[in-house]
């Protein structure tokens, strides 16, 4: 089972990309982050043609997550528990079953945290606990679970071109990465480096300052398998040159290749 991860970045604005990349890649189920809409203006026509059921969690203007699969939803849970008062869409939780087995996946979209002096940081943190407590409650459950999301955090500085430009930013401060440690340690693996140690392999490249031909680009699109997951995982691989594409995202595609 191909398991992709991609934050759209508007989905609106990008149908035409997704539907030519569904076309090439062919994946059974893509977690999208940051559809920028609310679910019922969601686009989901051209993506059912090509034979996707589509889930979605959005909210207007900003956010928003979404869940394509060939197989039907055996299950579909939206909101991140631990916060009733959160109105922001950014978790989006599925059971879908395979050939040889059933898997959880959860399309994530991590607060940002910037700019760090606000309440925006510490609603990140606070995230990020409450991501940490409801992965842990699955575990228990040893299952295949997979956690795929744009995660606003750059684990280590081989994830980014300049580690020096990026110290003081949510993504990659002690705290951030203390908090994706705590996460990792309950047993998850990062699918990505499973494959591979090599550093560049960037997921975002900014708009500005010609990043993406420069390749100043970060690490934060990521993959966390359970450890029944990682015991299935074939293949990880990131997909760049779809940032060139014409009107891209500035992230792109990553996927795994699970015996499932």
């Amino acid at each position: 089972m191909i398991i992709a991860t991609w934050n759209i970045n508007g989905i609106k604005a990008r149908i035409e990309v997704l539907v030519a990349w569904l076309k090439e890649a062919n994946p059974d189920v893509v977690c999208l982050q940051e559809i920028k809409s609310v679910d019922e203006n969601f686009p989901a026509g051209p993506i059912e043609e090509l034979g996707y059921n589509v889930a979605t969690h959005g909210q207007k203007g900003f956010n928003g997550v979404a869940i394509l699969s060939k197989r039907p939803f055996d299950e579909l849970t939206p909101r991140l528990p631990g916060d009733d008062g959160d109105e922001q869409a950014r978790y989006l939780e599925a059971v879908i079953s395979g050939d040889e087995g059933a898997v959880r996946v959860a399309s994530i979209y991590l607060p940002n945290g910037n700019p760090v002096d606000t309440e925006k940081y510490p609603y990140k943190l606070a995230w990020m606990e409450r991501l940490i407590a409801h992965a842990q409650n699955h575990l228990e459950q040893e299952e295949p679970l997979v956690l795929a999301g744009d995660y606003n955090v750059i684990p280590q500085d081989g994830d980014c071109y300049s580690a020096s430009a990026w110290a003081d930013d949510a993504l990659a401060l002690p705290q951030t990465r203390e908090r994706f440690r705590t996460l990792m340690g309950l047993g998850f693996t990062d699918a990505l480096r499973a494959v591979t140690p090599e550093e560049g392999l960037y997921t975002f490249w900014d708009y500005q300052a010609g990043a993406w031909q420069r390749n100043n680009g970060i690490r934060i699109d990521h993959l966390l398998l359970s450890p029944q997951a990682a015991d299935r995982l074939k293949q990880c691989e990131t997909t760049s040159h779809v940032r060139g594409w014409e009107k891209p995202s500035d992230h792109i595609p990553v996927w795994i290749d699970l015996a499932i």
